[in-house]
């Protein structure tokens, strides 16, 4: 038994010589090769087929296409409805991951399954039941309406239904972090005479902050492509409640392929662009904290 463990055993070292880390996969160009390919397979190529159907038109084309005023009037809703509802979404989101890391009561499992709900719900269903419920004959509508406050099929049901289905990308960000925080420092500085805003300040938010950008932009980016549960209840009043993808669903079923791809090729640019700068600066907060840590 022991010769049996001597022959299979590792070469011993010679002197200033180390011994090469165990990795539980293959070696790096193995998978970085099988990386790259599987990203190529499953984003790279759909998005160069976009990129290249684009180019199939000519300049004046191209901008007649993603110019035009219905179009930039689609633009300026989507991602002002998308940043609007994101940023209600940090707020809110905060306030429910917190109670639900920080305090115990009757119900909390349920409540931290529904959070998970809009991942779930099929988006034209969550569209079809905001609308029911907003609806100026709907339980909620019906009763506002009458006071002149209209929330449904119009640029107001975008904003809450882009708040529905983005709402879980901020709690389950921040809600780990939370758990994992050390609240003995949160104890240190009350005992040193802290606030409970200079608790939050300094010592809470620092920690949640680069978990906080990354629900944002979550949350963003799933707003500027939403579809199935905004349709329901946006109207889709051309200049008024129209969203871009619904412009780009227009254009193809007018066959109108290079068009549809154009404005979704402006809509991929400036998504893209977006995430980099949001990426940018958690690095930099990211770099802060550990700076002054």
């Amino acid at each position: 038994m022991t010769a049996a463990l001597l022959s299979v055993a590792p070469p011993a070292l010679g002197p200033g010589q180390k011994r090469a880390p165990k990795r539980v996969l293959p070696g790096f160009n193995l998978t970085l090769g099988f990386t790259l390919f599987y990203l190529s397979l499953i984003v790279l190529i759909p998005l160069s087929a976009l990129v290249f159907k684009t180019f199939t038109l000519t300049g004046e084309q191209f901008w007649a296409a993603v110019a035009s005023p219905r179009v930039v009037a689609s633009y300026q809703l989507t991602f002002g409805a998308a940043l609007v509802a994101a940023l209600v979404n940090v707020v809110f989101g905060l306030l429910v991951a917190w109670v639900l890391v920080r305090y115990q009561f009757p119900g909390k499992k349920v409540i931290d399954a529904l959070v998970d709900l809009p991942f779930a719900l099929p988006t034209a269903v969550a569209g079809i039941s905001l609308t029911a419920l907003l609806a100026g004959n709907g339980w909620i509508g019906s009763l506002l309406e009458p006071h002149g406050i209209q929330l449904a099929f119009n640029r107001n049901g975008i904003v809450i239904a882009l708040i529905f289905i983005g709402l879980p990308f901020v709690v389950r960000t921040v809600q780990p972090v939370l758990e994992d925080a050390e609240k003995e420092l949160e104890e240190a500085a009350t005992c040193l005479g802290a606030t409970r805003f200079q608790t939050f300040r300094y010592v809470i938010f620092p920690t949640i902050a680069p978990a906080l950008l990354t629900g944002f932009a979550m949350a963003f980016a799933r707003g500027v492509g939403e579809y199935g549960s905004v349709i329901f209840i946006a109207g889709n009043m051309p200049m008024i409640s129209e969203i871009t993808p619904l412009i780009i669903i227009g254009k193809l079923e007018q066959y109108d392929y290079a068009g549809a791809t154009a404005v979704a090729t402006v809509m991929l640019v400036a998504s893209f662009v977006l995430l980099m700068v949001i990426n940018a600066l958690q690095s930099w907060q990211r770099k802060r904290a550990g700076a002054s840590s």
